[in-house]
Order: C-alpha cells, then structure tokens, then sequence
C-alpha cells in the first residue's frame, strides 16, 4: 500500500514572522544596493498562511497520489520499511494478495502492520493503530446457463450485474514483531451484498437466507479478539469471537483470492467458526495451532452447536519455496446437522521463482447419519432447512456422506500491477450432500488481475466446468457451464 506523509502547515504567528523577517531581510539588501531612504512594508502585506485541507480534500489527494504517482526525484531513496522478524517473504503483494504463505485464524506473527489506507489517511493521516477501510466489489458475468450459475459462485446469478461485498473493516492489528511484551488487537466487519449468504452462520442473521433466499443481505461475520503473548515460544496468538474457517487457499474477503469467482472446493466447505483458536509459532521453519469452537457455519445458542475441536500444523523450508499446511478441523461426533462437516485438509504452496508459484489443496470432508432423499424408500426424516440430505443405498434411512476434492492455482507474477491465474480442480460430491448432486465435477479458469495504483483491481476471467454422472448445472437441465466474468475491487 503506498503510504502518504502529510506535513502540517505553521501555525499563522510563525508564518506571519517567517514573511515579516524575510521581507525585511530582502528591503534591506535593496536598501544597501539602491540607497533606498526607508521600509514601507507592514504585516497587512504578508500574504495569509494556507489552511490545512480538509478530510474530502485529503481523500481525493491520496487517490491522484495513488492513480498519477509523481516521478522519484533523482537519487532519491525509498523510505526504509519495518523488519520482518522471521523468514524473508517468498511473493510479492500487491500484485498477489499476501507476500507470505497464508494460514488462518491469526495475524502474521513476526510480521508488521505497514499497510496505509485512504480512509485512515483522510481521517488521521494513519498515525493511528487502529483503522478503518474496506471495499467496494462490483461483478458482472455472461453465462451458458439462464437460471443459476451454482455451484459456481460468487457470480452465481447468471447474466447479470451485482454488487458483491461492501464491507468494512475496523481493526486494530497486535504488534507481533516485538517480543518484549503482551499486545492486543480487535476486529469488527460489516458486509452488505450477494456475497452475504458465503458468511452466513445459523442464528446470525441467517432468516434472510436460510427463510427467504434474499438476493442481497448484511451480515456481521468477523468480530474477534486477539491476544498475543510474546514470550510462548515465538510468540502465541489467541483469537477469540467468530473467524474465517481457518484451513484453505481461498477466503470469503474479495482482495484475500487470486480470482473473482471460487473453486468449487470452496463453495461447499465450512466458511465460519465461533470459538477461540491458539496459534504458537515455535520456530522460524514450524507453527502449530490448536482450538475449540461449536461447529462450523453456527452460532453458540443454537441447537446444532457442540463442541468441536481443530488442530493444525504449518511448515515452511528454510529457503521459503516450499510450504505446507495440515489441519483437521472441527472435529466431534460427526453426526448430521447444520454444516457439521469434518474437515480433513491439507495445502501445498511451491515456489518456482520470485514471479512463479503453485498453490495446491486437497482435502476429505463427511458426515454421519445423514437423512436419505434418494426417492427409493418413504423417509420421515427431512433435512435442515438450508441443507441437503444425501442419496443413500436402499433401505437406510440414513448413511455417511463423504466427499473430496483437490484444486490447484498456477500464478505468474508479470509486475507489481499484473499477474495471471489458472486454476484447476476435482470434486467428488459422492452423495451429493453438498450440492444436491451425485456427481464428480471439474472446473478451470483463466483470469488476470491488474491493479491500478494500490486501491483498485480488476479482476477478468474466463471459466468452463463439467459435472460428470448427472447433469448438475442451469439447476441440473446441462451437464457443462461456461461464464465470462469479472469484477472491480474498490478500495478506501
């Protein structure tokens, strides 16, 4: 993020001084040149100090800045930025969406919060710990099919324009590169668009989808804690409130994902946990975490919350190329209910060059005791409302739906304003209880992302999926589903 110094005027007293001396001074070299007799000037003839400029004033300024940068003077030298404490950062963000490899449910620990926002710059010239920002996400799409995009998403609605995410963030970041003592942080988010219903948790706000399939809703889906503990190790995080599901490539926030819409992968895997989670960094190369929360995709007062456990293990080769990340998350009895999924996954990132990476993930999700809706046997056991049942074998009422999957993004850096994307991946939905249908899927997409300045992006791209045994695209009246699409990221 580009970062912006603003030098604050003199007071009018000191100004006013500064012009008096300098006139005088100048008179009285004229003096000594022209044998002028005498000084004629008074303080009514200083021209008036410039008053500082206001918020939109300065809002605008740091978007010009941002869009028209001026040229470096010669020689000059770019401001020195804050030490990672830690292994260097593999990429390079932007273009790309971090610099580090990612794991969820906590800060970067041994990373510094250098980022600078317009809003916080208009506000306060960021000089403030904690911030406010966020995003505007527009997207369109051109689609083969008519009714739904599903399971594609975000652009699930097929020929059309939408407003995707406006969302804010208010936060406050731990300063995790000192180990001298504790820190603290917070974070607050509001969303309002389509995108509302990949936030949705049972019992927060969940009506509006769950009830009445609302085309455009608000949630509050992030609101947590952190608490940072210097000393543990390397230093221990402990996040406490609601959280993005911690394992994965992909995340709900629009600028956190190399491409517009999401992998299949994605659309049907936990997308929220309520809980407290620990993230203990025991080395510069090994990071373990571990926590408990009441399920996936629910809130505490309801009924299908249960305690449920997630452990995770992160390690990245000294040389930084490589990096892979285990969990196994929330994991209890396993039995059926409101996104009860257990969630084995696991991702690979590799680096072939500072411009060049893959990114891989695969992971085994199941539940037990799932209703059977298969149509072969009367069942008086219906599914919850926003769920599906599974297609059993004959004469059960209920049976273990499993389902896997493995996706992997190839991603070429071609400057700090451009990279490209080719994802590609493979999901079984093997009793079709996270899509509706029993079928094996593939997708790819081609995309590119330029950026223009650091607050905006655009992010075309180009997608075509196959669903293998039934046909499960259009609302199942096509076995194929080709889309056109992209969307513009915002920020402020």
């Amino acid at each position: 993020m580009t970062l912006l110094f603003i030098m604050r005027p003199c007071p009018k007293s000191i100004a006013l001084l500064f012009v008096l001396c300098t006139s005088i001074t100048s008179i009285a070299r004229a003096q000594e040149i022209k044998n002028i007799p005498q000084f004629t000037a008074t303080l009514d003839d200083a021209p008036p100090a410039l008053s500082p400029p206001g918020f939109f004033r300065r809002l605008a300024n740091y978007y010009h800045n941002d869009w028209f940068p001026a040229p470096a003077p010669a020689g000059a030298q770019a401001a020195p930025s804050l030490q990672k404490r830690g292994l260097p950062s593999p990429l390079d963000s932007p273009p790309l969406p971090s610099s580090d490899w990612g794991y969820g449910g906590s800060p970067d620990i041994g990373a510094p919060d250098g980022n600078s926002y317009p809003l916080m710059t208009a506000i306060n010239g960021a000089k403030s710990r904690s911030k406010i920002f966020g995003w505007i996400e527009p997207g369109v799409n051109v689609s083969t099919s008519s009714h739904t995009n599903l399971p594609e998403v975000y652009d699930q609605y097929p020929n059309s324009i939408h407003l995707d995410q406006l969302l804010l963030y208010v936060e406050r970041l731990p300063e995790t590169v000192q180990s001298a003592h504790f820190d603290w942080g917070y974070h607050f988010t509001a969303i309002y668009g389509t995108d509302y219903r990949f936030f949705t948790g049972l019992g927060y706000f969940s009506q509006q989808l769950l009830k009445f399939d609302r085309q455009y809703g608000a949630d509050l889906p992030i609101e947590y804690v952190d608490l940072y503990f210097p000393r543990v190790a390397q230093g221990m995080n402990v996040r406490i409130g609601r959280f993005i599901s911690v394992p994965g490539i992909e995340a709900q926030l629009a600028p956190n994902n190399y491409i517009f819409s999401h992998s299949i992968l994605y659309f049907v895997d936990p997308f929220t946990d309520t809980g407290a989670i620990a993230t203990i960094k025991l080395s510069d190369q090994w990071l373990i975490q571990a926590g408990i929360t009441d399920g996936h995709d629910v809130a505490p007062w309801t009924n299908d919350a249960q305690p449920s456990g997630t452990l995770c293990v992160n390690y990245t080769t000294r040389s930084v190329n490589d990096n892979i990340y285990a969990c196994a998350n929330g994991i209890n009895d396993g039995d059926y209910g409101f996104d009860n999924l257990q969630q084995f996954d696991i991702t690979w990132y590799h680096r072939f060059s500072k411009t060049v990476h893959i990114a891989t993930e695969s992971w085994y999700m199941y539940q037990h005791r799932v209703p059977n809706i298969a149509g072969r046997v009367a069942n008086p056991i219906t599914p919850e409302l926003g769920t599906y049942g599974a297609s059993c074998p004959i004469g059960v009422l209920r049976c273990t739906a499993s389902e896997y999957a493995i996706v992997n993004y190839i991603e070429k850096e071609f400057s700090s304003k451009l990279f490209l994307s080719f994802r590609s991946e493979v999901v079984n939905d093997r009793r079709g209880q996270r899509t509706g249908y029993t079928t094996k899927y593939s997708e790819n997409t081609l995309s590119l992302t330029k950026w223009i300045g650091s607050t905006i992006q655009i992010r075309p791209e180009l997608r075509f999926e196959h669903a293998y045994d039934y046909p499960a695209y259009d609302g199942g009246r096509t076995h194929s589903q080709f889309t056109a699409a992209s969307d513009l990221i915002f920020h402020f």
